[in-house]
Formats: C-alpha cells, structure tokens, sequence
C-alpha cells in the first residue's frame, strides 16, 4: 500500500510542476499540446505572381508563373506540391514542387487572345486564397 501511495503522489507532484510551470510562463496549455503550425501549408499567407501581365497571344510568347508556398507562421515550405490551373492556355507543368525558398516556377502560353484566369492549390487540397489574370493580345 505504500508503494501505491508514493506512485500516487509522485504523478500528483509531477502534475503541479507542470501546471504551476505554464502558469508562471505564461504559457497556454495549447502550446505544448498542440500541432505545429510551421509545417502546414497557409492559402492566405502563399503568393502567386506572373511576369509580364500583359503579352501577345502565339508561338515563342510566355509568362512566367511563380508561387511561393508559405507555412500559417509565414515561412516558406519546402517539398510541396503545387497545382495551377489556367482558364485559357496551356501551363508548360501543370505540377511542380517547391523549393528551400518555397518557390515554384511555370511558365503559360496560348495562341488564342483573351483573359487568363490563374488559380493555384497545394498539395491538392489548400487552394490560393489569391487569384491571378493575365491579358493575351
């Protein structure tokens, strides 16, 4: 019975260490529980850009594409795929995976004048919360 008892108190002191740490600290609780958030993949805080905005439609004229894949601590994320989607044209690779920085490169044509409207999403599931047009003439 006494060694029940000792167990019994030796968890009870571990347990206030613990909670009269995170009160001293001033941490939450949820800090130490919780998830990582630097690893997962943030539709708001990734960039799409494109360079140039406006060009002439046919052969031998391209955009380039590039998305930056940043984490919901703003960070950049390395290894993830990335989709885009162009609602006139063609993206030379529909897919590509992010580098160190989080950069992922494209590059759209398309014979046909008119608006391109590019959407991006990552990893197939998290899409850009930011939308992109380019003019073809």
């Amino acid at each position: 019975m006494d060694k029940k008892l000792i167990a019994l108190m030796s968890l009870f002191f571990v347990a206030f260490l613990f909670f009269t740490t995170m009160v001293v600290f001033k941490n939450p609780l949820s800090t130490v529980t919780r998830a990582e958030k630097a690893n997962q993949p943030s539709g708001t805080n990734s960039l799409i850009f494109a360079w140039p905005l406006n060009t002439t439609a046919g052969a031998g004229s391209e955009v380039k594409i590039d998305v930056f894949v940043r984490s919901e601590a703003n960070g950049p994320l390395e290894n993830k795929t990335v989709t885009l989607n162009s609602t006139l044209g063609s993206v030379r690779t529909v897919n590509a995976t992010s580098d160190k920085g989080g950069k992922t490169t494209f590059n759209l044509s398309s014979d046909t004048a008119g608006i391109a409207e590019l959407t991006a999403t990552i990893d197939n599931s998290i899409p850009l919360s930011q939308k992109l047009t380019v003019k073809f003439e």
